[in-house]
């Protein structure tokens, strides 16, 4: 989705002010890594039909929360959240 895209830019320029671009570019390649293994056991990560039906929620290296949902031809991923984020209330 592009609400996921945009996260994925915004925690390129958090990490890139921080720590510089090279370690930027190989924690989003890390993500990016990640979600493309989705297509293997897609089903993981913990329902949330309370927030939004067929909503999963998962973790990643302690620091991101990934939201996503699995459709029939593919897994749609809304939104990454980067730290403590308040995800429940941004969706």
């Amino acid at each position: 989705m592009p609400e996921a895209q945009a996260d994925l830019r915004w925690i390129y320029d958090t990490i890139a002010s921080a720590a510089g671009n090279a370690t930027a570019i190989r924690y989003i390649e890390r993500i990016e890594a990640y979600c493309g293994r989705f297509d293997y056991a897609s089903e993981r990560g913990t329902r949330r039909d309370d927030l939004r039906p067929g909503l999963r929620v998962i973790g990643f290296e302690r620091r991101l929360t990934l939201t996503f949902a699995v459709e029939p031809d593919q897994v749609v991923i809304f939104r990454i959240f980067y730290g403590g984020a308040n995800w429940e209330d941004e969706l």
